[in-house]
């Protein structure tokens, strides 16, 4: 089940560097939990996207404060029962033209072979800790 989680993994990263939200939703359970830590960031407040409307209105948020946004991984873990991305993002703000890149960590619970909780970090040993690991 593991490898199946990372695949899903791969294959929502890969549909959300599409653009592609459909194929995004095909993976993520129709209950999702996404908390965006740049998006909070951002807006000085933690926010939750529920559901597959809230995937659809998290990926127009990310468009409409950034022109370019792109995930790389330099290392994917799966400790069992969650999926650890560890990279950075690059980005370029709409307004600003700013580019910015950031560490960034993704915490993923998948059950039944769907994302059903994600979790993004600005700060990698945020996610190592929540995921009860060291570097």
């Amino acid at each position: 089940m593991s490898q199946e989680n990372v695949e899903t993994f791969k294959r929502v990263t890969e549909a959300y560097t599409r653009r592609d939200v459909e194929a995004m939703l095909v993976d993520l359970d129709p209950e999702i939990e996404w908390h965006p830590g740049l998006l909070a960031s951002l807006g000085g407040e933690a926010t939750v996207y529920r559901g597959h409307q809230g995937i659809r209105e998290l990926v127009r948020d990310l468009d409409e404060h950034f022109s370019e946004f792109n995930n790389e991984y330099s290392e994917i873990r799966d400790p069992g029962d969650h999926v650890l991305a560890i990279g950075h993002i690059r980005a370029r703000g709409e307004a600003s033209g700013a580019e910015t890149v950031s560490p960034l960590a993704f915490l993923v619970e998948s059950k039944d072979g769907k994302a059903i909780r994600v979790r993004t970090y600005l700060d990698p040993k945020k996610a190592l800790e929540t995921a009860g690991l060291s570097e």
